[in-house]
This record gives structure tokens, C-alpha cells and sequence, in this order.
């Protein structure tokens, strides 16, 4: 196991913390049942790109 592969880990480990905390942002929200359910989708598909594009254009938690 190189250098490499242990930062491999770490960044996705990282990036599945984020997923799942995007993810439970998603379900909190007030969007209608059917942009939740797309929103989830893209971010389970896309992990990085799919958070991307949930962190700059995705639905608000519902605070």
C-alpha cells in the first residue's frame, strides 16, 4: 500500500461523509417528493459531481 492508495482512501471517506450529509440535507428540505428523489439519485450516480451540483444549486434544508 503506497502513499498513494492511503490518500485514495481518505479523500473517499471524505467525499461519502459528505454524500450522506447531503443526502439527509436533501430529505429535510421543502422541495416536492419528486426533486428530492432526483436530487438523491444524481448524488448516488454522480458522488463528486452530484454533490457539486447539490452544494451550488441544490434545495435548502428545512431549518
Amino acid at each position: 500500500m503506497g502513499f498513494a492508495s492511503g490518500w485514495t482512501g481518505i479523500i473517499g471517506l471524505i467525499l461519502l461523509v459528505l454524500n450522506i450529509w447531503a443526502i439527509v440535507s436533501v430529505i429535510q428540505s421543502r422541495v416536492s417528493t419528486g426533486a428530492k428523489v432526483m436530487w438523491i439519485v444524481a448524488i448516488l450516480i454522480f458522488p463528486l459531481l452530484g454533490f457539486i451540483a447539490w452544494l451550488i444549486f441544490g434545495p435548502r434544508s428545512a431549518r
